[in-house]
């Protein structure tokens, strides 16, 4: 539905443009054009370092091979270098014309120069940047613009950040009398069910030499193409200047955007001067109100709540940090299912179109600026880097002078998105500054199995000031800083929540850094809720880093005064791996790197969702977390208390029936039923109640007999179940794919799953294989994967040996309309064929 009113209303803003037939200009007014096709790269001191044919988004980074020797962990033990662009164009630009183009995201410290006119440096690789490049085009000639990317430096991060121009490019021209780029804004200050007031600011640039007359109209548009509101204004601009002006419409009987229906409405602005429009502008935009109460937690459009959120970094697995929208959209999908409703975007702002997405699929999402201020992290072990050396250097050393402009370019570009709820200032700043770090009794003598996570501070609320106020701050200040970031968000917007994630709240509290908060965040300390909400009422507070385990849900559904939680992590993302080669990937994610579900996926489903889940784990029992009491026969935790302080990682189980006859076997069911009853080969072994496992882990023993272990339960009378069976040999590849029909658009993906299956079917998840893809047809193989957390088998390949009998291909299609086959071979095994079709629709 979503893109067929995106569809309708670009058939409409046609219209408009269309209807505007003027001898002054007789092409469209306003005109943003895809300028991602047609580059070329070469990477410096490399032995591929000639000038190849590229499409950005492009990540060079992620073309290389895992190198344990000359990589390094922290960042995916990929490489950086110094990487060149340039693309030549033509652009017949009229003499009322301007140009900008814009950039979503380049990693990083680039240099952009148009035909030998150097337009600029940008440092940030997160941030958005445009360049008018009018006075530097060629008039009626070739134009040559150049990119240099600067990602010598490593490791200048604690995770993945990929290399080049990751993000998409647009060519905009416009009119001298215009929109300029980010340039309207659209609140909703007032929504009930009856009506909704629709606050519009729309910056109009006068780039001509004289003065200029014009109308400003704006007209609302809902999901339906049906126009539902409309304002317009007579105004005025001196010459070379820039001005606000601002409109309000109310609609009435408005569609709310919210996470189970995001309806999306369009406003449509044009600027008319002297009868003729020069300009047209497009937003998107939606109709919802949030509040964070510091007594009952998060309210989306007046109905409680709580934030099921995950924390996601933005590298897409195999195809890096230059991640098409498709693979965006299917891990979203799985993600949604699970009941997860948010995003926190970690640690750094997302990309457009990620927003895009979580826009259209009804996702609330934080969008993070920093993951450093004044000083600088350690990337390789978290902490405050003292001594910084040469490849480590990070965003720290830009922040005095860029952190203005970085977080102002992405409010501006960002600040539409109903999506986002919260502008999150830092990501766990604290240990980078001594007061706060060493207020705490924790930094220094921290057990990172121990006290941290589970115990209040050492110190009382009144030694924590002592220390704040006379310990040696050093030469910045963490309050101040926090204030001047807070004070420059409000300046841009003040209808979201500013938030930051803090890792020592206890010292936060103090510091002066949460009174520049609307709500405080807090990084693994559970423990503090209570704390927070007693001793410091008037500050909101919610869980912005946690464990992806039943306890920290559980503190979370008993306190109506916490909003919410984004678990660390959604799905799995490379780096944050110093020195344990071959793990490239911290492997804490709900969904692996290749987007497969994992048993706390399934853990967390049964918690967030209201659909039936049910799932089986099992695990011989001597390397399971459980034992069979000598005392009762019954299958029992090993540590009973083990669970309450459960870490990052889910503890190792399959998701198989295969085993040794009669091998005593852990079988564990994680399922939202309040009773779940295990059968093996139709043989009852009993029902269980879920009110009788404090750790919410159905568990059974289980000699172990081949055929099939069937779980079942019962939601809302409606009985479900699931069933492991016991796999043969392998005999044959099983390929199924998620799309079987592309647009021919040089972006589009599909994703193709091959697994090991035996004569009968069943998948085999104890064997492995080389896998060799093969296509006939027009597309791309973007690359492979299994999905494991070791895997250093190189990406951009069509074969791999597959983890737990998988792996996955991505597939993208080219420009041409094509008729496309996949299959896949092994050693002595083939696959059934896949057919997709790609159109040019």
């Amino acid at each position: 539905m979503i893109s067929t009113f995106k569809k309708q209303l670009s058939l409409l803003l046609l219209v408009v443009v269309a209807s505007c037939s003027t001898q002054e200009n007789k092409i469209a007014p306003s005109n943003s054009k895809d300028f991602n096709f047609g580059w070329e790269f070469k990477l410096e001191n490399f032995n591929d370092s000639k000038w190849k044919s590229v499409k950005v988004p492009h990540d060079w980074s992620v073309e290389h091979s895992f190198d344990s020797i000359n990589g390094e962990g922290a960042t995916g033990y990929l490489p950086g270098g110094i990487g060149l662009y340039r693309k030549r164009f033509s652009l017949d630009l009229k003499e009322n014309q301007v140009a900008y183009v814009l950039f979503d995201g380049v990693y990083n410290n680039s240099d952009v120069v148009l035909n030998g006119n150097k337009l600029g440096f940008h440092p940030y690789g997160y941030s958005p940047f445009f360049y008018d490049i009018t006075s530097s085009l060629k008039d009626g000639k070739e134009n040559l613009i150049e990119v240099k990317v600067d990602r010598s430096r490593f490791v200048d991060s604690r995770w993945y950040t990929g290399s080049g121009i990751y993000r998409d490019v647009k060519l905009i021209t416009k009119n001298k009398l215009h929109i300029p780029i980010w340039g309207t804004f659209l609140t909703t200050p007032k929504v009930s069910e009856n009506e909704a007031t629709i606050n519009i600011d729309v910056t109009v640039n006068n780039k001509y030499k004289e003065d200029n007359a014009f109308k400003l109209v704006t007209q609302l548009y809902n999901n339906k193409n049906e126009k539902v509101g409309e304002k317009s204004d007579a105004l005025s601009l001196i010459k070379n200047s820039q001005d606000v002006f601002k409109q309000e419409i109310i609609i009435k009987s408005p569609s709310l955007w919210g996470v189970d229906n995001p309806v999306l409405y369009k406003a449509i602005t044009t600027v008319t001067k002297e009868g003729e429009i020069v300009d047209v502008n497009e937003t998107t935009f939606g109709i919802r109100s949030i509040v964070f109460d510091t007594d009952k937690g998060f309210f989306l459009n007046g109905e409680n709540m709580k934030i099921k959120g995950v924390c996601l970094h933005h590298d897409g697995g195999l195809v890096g940090s230059a991640v098409p929208k498709g693979v965006w959209r299917r891990r979203f999908e799985k993600l949604k299912e699970g009941g997860c409703n948010a995003i926190r975007v970690s640690h750094n702002p997302a990309s457009e179109e990620f927003l895009e997405l979580c826009d259209e699929m009804g996702i609330l999402v934080q969008d993070e600026f920093f993951d450093e201020w004044d000083n600088p992290k350690d990337k390789r072990l978290n902490k405050w880097e003292t001594k910084v050396d040469s490849v480590t250097q990070g965003y720290g050393q830009h922040f005095q002078k860029w952190a203005k402009k970085d977080l102002t370019n992405t409010m501006l570009a960002h600040r539409n998105h109903p999506s986002i709820i919260q502008w999150s200032i830092g990501n766990e700043i604290e240990w980078t500054y001594p007061n706060s770090s060493k207020a705490t009794g924790f930094f220094g003598n921290m057990e990172w199995t121990g006290n941290y996570f589970w115990e209040k501070s050492p110190y009382s609320i009144e030694q924590v000031k002592e220390k704040v106020r006379t310990l040696p701050k050093g030469k910045y200040d963490i309050g101040e800083t926090a204030k001047k970031l807070a004070k420059w968000t409000k300046e841009l917007d003040t209808t979201r929540y500013v938030i930051a994630n803090c890792i020592l709240p206890t010292a936060s509290y103090e510091t002066g850094y949460a009174d520049a908060l609307d709500i405080i965040g807090f990084s693994y300390r559970r423990v503090l809720y209570d704390y927070g909400h007693e001793n410091y009422p008037e500050l909101p507070l919610m869980g912005t880093e946690n464990l992806g385990q039943w306890h920290e849900w559980k503190a979370i559904e008993e306190r109506p005064h916490v909003s919410g939680t984004f678990l660390w992590t959604g799905i799995d993302y490379m780096g944050e791996s110093h020195g344990r080669w071959p793990r490239k990937t911290l492997n804490s994610g709900l969904l692996d790197q290749a987007g497969f579900e994992k048993p706390s996926f399934y853990m967390y489903k049964t918690l967030w969702s209201n659909e039936p889940s049910i799932y089986i784990a099992t695990q011989q029992i001597d390397k399971s977390i459980n034992k069979i009491d000598k005392k009762t026969g019954e299958i029992v935790a090993k540590d009973p208390e083990a669970w309450k302080t459960a870490l990052w990682i889910w503890h190792n189980v399959n998701n198989h029936w295969n085993y040794a006859k009669d091998e005593m076997v852990s079988v564990e069911v994680y399922s939202n039923s309040k009773e779940v009853e295990l059968f093996l080969n139709d043989t009852s072994l009993g029902v269980k109640k879920l009110a009788d496992f404090d750790d919410h882990i159905y568990k059974w023993a289980v000699p172990f007999n081949a055929g099939k272990l069937t779980a079942k339960g019962k939601l809302n009378g409606k009985e479900f179940s699931t069933t492991l069976t016991t796999s043969e040999s392998p005999s044959e590849i099983k390929l199924t794919v998620d799309k079987k029909e592309l647009n021919a658009d040089g972006y589009d993906v599909a994703h193709i799953v091959a697994q090991l299956v035996d004569k009968n079917g069943n998948p085999v998840k104890t064997e492995n294989a080389k896998i060799t893809f093969s296509s006939e047809g027009d597309v791309a193989f973007l690359g492979v994967d299994n999905g494991s957390a070791t895997n250093v088998q190189d990406y951009q390949s069509n074969s791999i040996i597959t983890d737990k009998g998988r792996c996955m291909l991505i597939v993208q299609a080219t420009t041409k309309a094509s008729e496309i086959t996949v299959s896949a071979v092994s050693e002595n095994l083939k696959s059934n064929t896949i057919n997709i079709i790609s159109n040019n629709q």
